[in-house]
């Protein structure tokens, strides 16, 4: 059974916005650079009015090998990974403030990285 949340006052509400997507098609030199993804992320981090904790990056080798990027921001995250075998990426931006904007993080990845094609999805993940 689920409980009904109320709040006393508009301050006690959390705005949760959450964009995420697939990226198909991206170039194969894009996929494995790792700095260049890195500075990706942390340019949508400051295009999205966000706050950065920390921003870490891994490369990862193989058949499927790729990256994964991950900023931990004061409103939630940023998370990008690649997948070489593929030309694949997923991109999720999550964030829980109300100046913050998640959708120009994504799409400065987006557009960056151009994709072939791409979908993007959303969520209202808000307390109320």
């Amino acid at each position: 059974m689920s409980e009904q949340v109320t709040f006393q006052s508009p301050e006690d509400r959390i705005v949760g916005k959450h964009v995420f997507g697939n990226l198909y098609g991206l170039d194969p030199k894009d996929l494995n650079d790792e700095k260049l993804l890195k500075n990706l992320v942390l340019q949508a981090v400051k295009i999205a009015n966000m706050n950065l904790v920390e921003a870490k990056s891994w490369s990862f080798g193989g058949k499927k090998g790729g990256v994964s990027v991950i900023a931990l921001i004061e409103e939630s995250h940023i998370a990008l990974h690649t997948w070489n075998e593929y030309n694949y990426a997923t991109l999720d931006v999550y964030t829980c403030g109300e100046d913050s904007d998640p959708q120009a993080a994504f799409n400065f990845i987006v557009e960056s990285l151009k994709p072939k094609r791409y979908q993007v999805f959303f969520a209202d993940r808000s307390s109320s």
